[in-house]
């Protein structure tokens, strides 16, 4: 039997257990759900095995025959089990009775919103601490209260980062060799293309021009450029784009398999500034996967590529990567925290700070920095919104592929991602 590979996610989930009576689990297909709700459940029922499905179909009041924790494995396969789980949450809000696992959100199936029964918890791809290369010493909850201690070292160079871009976060492919990490790639690719759109009611006329739009999509990772780009990007000198609701089902589609993973902006309420952005920034699930959509390779990460991000023309790719990467990771250490990701961004463009982890009055405004030193300069856009927005604590804070976390004399944090944690 494979071993459980611990997850942050693990904590949130047992403490949730012991007072919630049901809890969804989300996310895009291979992030490891059902391994997680495995180690807390009781008994599991597959809804993608076709006996067990129409078992449950038929004889609902099974599940309230099982032992508890309950795991519904794939709860989309069968919608009707979302509404009779929410009638038995209604009669017994006893903690612990059920564990929902989902890579879909089923469409057009008519189904309670299940606010106030059902719990919701979004799972991704291993962040940088889940991977086990280095133990964090800076942790994000300390952060957030100001108890925090930026020290440590860490051993990773600029090609350990890039290599864990591209091995991906899917726990089933990172541990393979090169060429088996590339085919499971693409077939995950072509799995979205040829079955996950036909399955969510979704039909590809023509997937060529889907393909291109996720690849396009690849090529916005950590801008903020608007989706009739995207789409002109796909469709470069076609005088017959596909309609902008075609392209609108591909974003509504994606983002129903968890594919998408935008971040949205931060805009903070009570404040007098008008002038924000409302663009939301993009990122793919895992970036090995934009990666893989744009065909770079170990060789072209390291060495540069041509490729010019989508609405990003001051940033290269292999910065827009290890963003994505920063982003999947914050994602993560948020949640555990109680906190929210958001970027900032002035709708000139004048000013900008790529996130914001917000929790109550305060904010870590974060600058992610490829390079393993920071100028002067590059810090202009922190010190700017600290001015801006008196009424929060700002705590200010750069990500970056250096050796060592510390914090300089005007007070910003310089942590290496690996030495991050929640």
């Amino acid at each position: 039997m494979e071993k459980y590979q611990p997850r942050i996610l693990d904590q949130t989930l047992r403490e949730l257990a012991e007072e919630l009576p049901a809890i969804l689990i989300e996310g895009a297909k291979a992030v490891g759900k059902t391994s997680t709700a495995k180690c807390l459940a009781v008994e599991t029922l597959q809804m993608d095995n076709t006996v067990t499905r129409e078992l449950v179909g038929n004889s609902p009041e099974l599940l309230e025959r099982s032992k508890k924790p309950l795991l519904i494995d794939e709860w989309q396969r069968l919608p009707v089990v979302w509404d009779y789980i929410r009638r038995q949450v209604d009669q017994n809000n006893k903690g612990g009775q059920f564990l929902l696992t989902g890579s879909a959100i089923p469409r057009d199936a008519n189904i309670h919103s299940g606010a106030g029964r059902i719990v919701r918890l979004r799972m991704r791809p291993l962040s940088m601490a889940e991977r086990g290369l280095v133990k964090p010493t800076v942790s994000l909850i300390n952060l957030l209260d100001s108890t925090a201690v930026i020290d440590g070292q860490s051993p990773l160079k600029l090609e350990e980062y890039l290599r864990e871009i591209l091995c991906s976060g899917f726990p089933g492919i990172r541990t393979l060799s090169r060429r088996a990490q590339e085919a499971q790639l693409d077939g995950y690719i072509d799995n979205i293309v040829s079955r996950e759109f036909p399955e969510m009611g979704q039909m590809v006329r023509k997937p060529d021009v889907l393909r291109n739009w996720l690849r396009a999509y690849a090529a916005a990772t950590a801008g903020t450029a608007s989706y009739q780009a995207i789409l002109d990007a796909a469709t470069p000198g076609e005088h017959n784009k596909p309609a902008k609701n075609t392209t609108l089902v591909y974003r509504d589609t994606l983002e129903s398999l968890w594919l998408i993973d935008k971040v949205e902006p931060w805009l903070p309420g009570g404040t007098s500034f008008k002038y924000l952005g409302k663009t939301p920034k993009h990122f793919l699930a895992d970036p090995a996967l934009s990666a893989r959509l744009l065909d770079i390779t170990p060789d072209r990460l390291l060495q540069g590529t041509s490729i010019t991000p989508l609405g990003s023309p001051e940033k290269t790719i292999t910065g827009c990567l290890f963003e994505a990467l920063t982003s999947l990771s914050l994602k993560t250490y948020a949640l555990a925290c109680s906190a929210r990701l958001r970027h900032f961004r002035t709708s000139s463009g004048d000013h900008e700070v790529d996130f914001i982890i917000e929790k109550g009055k305060t904010i870590i405004a974060v600058e992610v920095k490829i390079a393993p030193t920071i100028t002067d300069t590059e810090l202009r856009h922190l010190h700017w919104l600290t001015n801006q927005f008196p009424e929060y604590h700002v705590v200010k804070m750069v990500i970056n592929s250096g050796p060592y976390a510390y914090t300089r004399k005007d007070g910003v944090h310089i942590i290496p991602l690996a030495l991050l944690g929640p």
